[in-house]
């Protein structure tokens, strides 16, 4: 039944395979021996898709709760033991998921060692995967709206960041305003406002930039391939601070305008409610929200010195 709703949900037998670590063949002979078992069809195969049955429909309907509530009685037994083990699926950036999120994987796996890790990187959500345990969503500065659980974890400030080389070849902005002069980087979804807004840290003296002076030279729906973009010289972005704060204590990028503050964001750790949540769940959450400290502070903001 795991199998049969894995496929649906991956749309293939091999997207099924690859995130249940199985070989190809076993999940289509799984779902062979269950349509046997049920003395019925319930996917249609064709060269191109797949798709359900009308019984095969009301079977994933009543599959699926069923599967949750195994889970919640092989949570509950699990806690009993009082051993945080098993596997923890964790969805989020991948600008997150990397350096800033590894370390304390490593660490919570060394106090844990029966706990396995599945990571998988996704564009910015907006509310939990359903297929994680946890789903890290980087939001705000307005509150959550949603039908689910959220932890806060940390505060995550808007970094503007060059190559030092670009730098030396273009002249470092002073103010705010001079950034128009310059060859500026975006994600897509700040061009959606197109502009930056900066507060001054030592007075809170307010400025606006809008982009349209300047053309934006390279944007992409991922922050990471523009970041790289940076890395290159290619010109000024604005990054969250954890998926800088490495570059920035190494020198290789470079923090601009380090007196103005841009905008900030909380990082979350959202769960779907309606779960009894697993003791891994439970655990590598308080985990994380006493390594970055809950929602007081950014805790890449210190790290970002220069070697």
């Amino acid at each position: 039944m795991r199998i049969f709703v894995r496929v649906i949900d991956e749309g293939s037998f091999s997207g099924a395979a690859r995130e249940l670590d199985m070989a190809p063949p076993a999940v289509t002979r799984a779902i062979a021996e269950l349509e046997t078992h049920l003395g019925c069809r319930l996917i249609h195969r064709t060269t191109r898709r797949l798709t359900l049955t009308d019984i095969g429909a009301e079977y994933l309907e009543r599959v699926r709760p069923l599967l949750v509530d195994l889970d919640d009685a092989d949570a509950l037994a699990t806690a009993a033991t009082g051993q945080v083990q098993g596997r923890l699926r964790l969805t989020g950036p991948a600008s997150f998921l990397g350096d800033s999120l590894l370390a304390g994987i490593a660490e919570f796996q060394r106090l844990h060692p029966r706990l396995t890790v599945q990571l998988n990187a996704s564009p910015p959500l907006e509310e939990p995967d359903e297929k994680a345990d946890i789903t890290f969503l980087v939001h705000g500065p307005e509150p959550l709206d949603g039908d689910f659980v959220a932890r806060p974890l940390a505060r995550t400030e808007v970094l503007l960041c060059a190559a030092p080389a670009y730098l030396d070849a273009h002249g470092r902005p002073r103010t705010p305003e001079d950034l128009m002069k310059h060859q500026l980087l975006a994600p897509d979804v700040a061009l959606v406002r197109r502009q930056w807004e900066f507060e001054r840290r030592a007075d809170g003296d307010r400025r606006t930039v809008p982009f349209g002076t300047t053309p934006v030279r390279i944007t992409s729906a991922s922050p990471e391939l523009v970041i790289g973009a940076v890395r290159h010289g290619l010109g000024i972005t604005g990054a969250l601070s954890l998926a800088v704060a490495e570059d920035l204590r190494t020198g290789q990028l470079e923090h601009v305008l380090p007196e103005w503050r841009a905008a900030t964001y909380r990082l979350y750790a959202a769960m779907p409610t309606g779960r009894h949540l697993p003791l891994r769940v439970r655990a590598f959450v308080d985990f994380l929200a006493q390594r970055y400290g809950g929602d007081e502070s950014d805790p890449w903001l210190p790290a970002i010195a220069p070697a």
